[in-house]
């Protein structure tokens, strides 16, 4: 039997995840089966079981694969540039609606809490290190502030559809300049 490269196994794991994020943008975590995730993938069952022994680990490792792009600064333009490119993913992938569903998730499931958790500190952390100088003394908050205005952008997108960043951004730009 030809052994199979560690390329070719990761673009497996990835066809299935990615079939996995849109399965469960379109229909959420309750209404997905493993069934489901194998015919999105175009896989069988046995490949899907080669990866992950249950849904929740596909849970883990959708929500592990997802990270936004944060703004390369803390400027009006970057930040609504950020926002904007929430809002597309919200409306072009379901993103948003499968964020709500990770957070509603995480509340329940210790094992994805643990990987929620570390991807906001790590967007925190990513956020204090862009405040200005003459804020640094208020990085955590302002970290604190920023995270907290993005989630509830998710979530609104999630549930209200398409919105006009434009009042997030400018919410975004008081807790950075205070």
């Amino acid at each position: 039997m030809p052994k199979v490269s560690q390329e070719h196994m990761d673009a497996r794991r990835r066809q299935i995840v990615d079939a996995a994020r849109a399965r469960f943008a379109s229909h959420g975590f309750a209404r997905t089966s493993m069934a489901d995730i194998v015919t999105e993938s175009g896989l069988s069952n046995g490949a899907i079981y080669r990866y992950f022994t249950s849904k929740d680990e596909i849970v883990v490792a959708v929500c592990e694969q997802g990270s936004e792009a944060l703004p390369k600064a803390l400027t009006a333009e970057a930040v609504a540039g950020f926002l904007e490119h929430v809002r597309a993913r919200a409306r072009e992938t379901g993103h948003a609606r499968l964020v709500a569903q990770i957070y509603a998730e995480a509340s329940v499931s210790p094992q994805l809490a643990v990987v929620v958790r570390q991807q906001l500190a790590a967007m925190r952390a990513a956020v204090a290190e862009l405040v200005p100088d003459r804020r640094k003394q208020h990085a955590e908050q302002i970290a604190e502030g920023f995270a907290a205005v993005c989630m509830s952008y998710s979530q609104q997108l999630a549930i209200r559809g398409d919105l006009d960043p434009a009042p997030f951004t400018a919410a975004l730009m008081t807790i950075i300049d205070g």
